[in-house]
């Protein structure tokens, strides 16, 4: 199908082409093996790093490439057509949550100290902002750091927490000083093997089972004063801002998990045959994968509709909530859809689809519900 309105350059097709190669190459084969031990090898992040995936935003002076946002949104769309949503996730998650806040907002010395390494796919990092009892609350999550000396104290739990298990660092969304509500969050950079920071457990989940997700305890952290990004009790606009790009790679990461979805249901109706004919000359099954198509042309234009109002610098609240409702739910419908066409084979695990059907349903949950997106939404509306 073609972009419409956005059309991707032949430099932004040809590193298509790259990424494509790559999974292909380095991720497809292993899926399922990957998918059982639920965790992929740390050297595939650093296999992802040589081929320039964690930098694509960022500037050559940390080792980045300053790509720009087309070539990363490439990369989330075809990371998403791997076979494992929990790939994907780990992969992306290095590219995005856990720089872009260093990069936003980080000191010379902690870009110097993290950003560069991470880009290398020498340190992994982790966000860590949902907690156990806050769900979407940001503005109400109780983990607190308090100043001691030279340095923060940190107490609180995090969980949900996606590369918690591996990561070198976590940066921590925290109240440091929780009289004043979300005008109080702050963000810390925490490494792993601080005294009082543990991991307290890796979760099972649905879906994404090959991505490492962790929840995360802090007892009496001790985190040097200078870990603080940007502006002190400035937390909440910075995990908002962070949010934007986020929800964005997830609804590119839907469109492009559900163009593998509907043509892996187009090949596989058209392999099958009943009552004498190709399942795919049926009218209901054309008719389906019609609206199929049809779905996903809508929420790729909306969500590339987004991406291109934040490339241009808008803070496009509304639109981006929009791509990711829309696109995270088309991706779960075209799932189900596709499971259904797949009939009994589709609970079978050989086929991609099982995977699929269990990796979509996080999108409208992660990043945000598709609920809070209701709610941005009316409130961009005046409502």
């Amino acid at each position: 199908m073609s972009s419409g309105f956005l059309t991707f350059t032949e430099e932004h097709e040809a590193f298509r082409r790259t990424v494509r190669g790559f999974v292909e190459r380095e991720i497809r084969p292993h899926v399922k093996a990957w998918e059982a031990a639920e965790g992929f090898p740390r050297e595939l992040y650093r296999t992802a790093a040589e081929a320039g995936f964690f930098g694509l935003k960022y500037p050559e002076a940390f080792g980045g490439s300053n790509a720009g946002y087309f070539y990363e949104a490439v990369l989330h769309e075809e990371l998403a057509k791997c076979g494992s949503g929990g790939v994907a996730a780990g992969l992306g998650a290095q590219a995005t949550i856990a720089t872009g806040p260093l990069h936003l907002y980080g000191s010379e010395a902690l870009k110097a100290r993290y950003l560069a390494p991470a880009i290398r796919g020498e340190k992994l990092g982790a966000f860590a902002v949902t907690e156990p009892d806050g769900g979407s609350d940001v503005a109400g999550l109780s983990t607190t750091a308090r100043r001691d000396g030279d340095a923060w104290v940190l107490s609180g739990a995090k969980t949900y927490i996606t590369n918690g298990v591996v990561a070198d660092y976590v940066i921590v969304a925290c109240k440091t000083d929780p009289s004043r509500g979300r005008k109080g969050l702050s963000m810390l950079v925490v490494d792993k093997g601080t005294p009082g920071f543990t991991v307290s457990r890796k979760l099972k989940k649905l879906g994404w089972r090959a991505s490492d997700t962790a929840e995360l305890a802090f007892d009496g952290c001790r985190v040097p004063l200078d870990h603080l990004l940007g502006v002190e009790n400035d937390g909440f606009s910075q995990v908002m801002g962070n949010f934007v790009w986020e929800r964005i790679t997830l609804a590119l990461g839907s469109v492009g998990a559900a163009e593998d979805i509907l043509q892996q249901a187009m090949a596989f109706v058209s392999s099958r045959r009943a009552f004498g004919q190709s399942v795919s000359q049926f009218q209901v099954v054309r008719h389906r994968l019609a609206d199929m198509a049809t779905e996903l042309e809508a929420a790729r234009q909306l969500t590339y509709h987004a991406l291109r109002l934040h490339a241009a610098g808008e803070w496009a609240l509304g639109a981006t909530a929009m791509a990711k409702k829309v696109a995270t739910e088309m991706c779960c419908k075209l799932a189900d859809q596709a499971l259904q066409l797949h009939g009994g084979a589709g609970y079978m695990t050989e086929y991609d689809i099982e995977r699929h059907w269990r990796d979509a349903r996080l999108g409208p949950i992660g990043g945000g519900t598709s609920e809070i997106m209701n709610e941005i939404i009316a409130k961009q509306l005046g409502l």
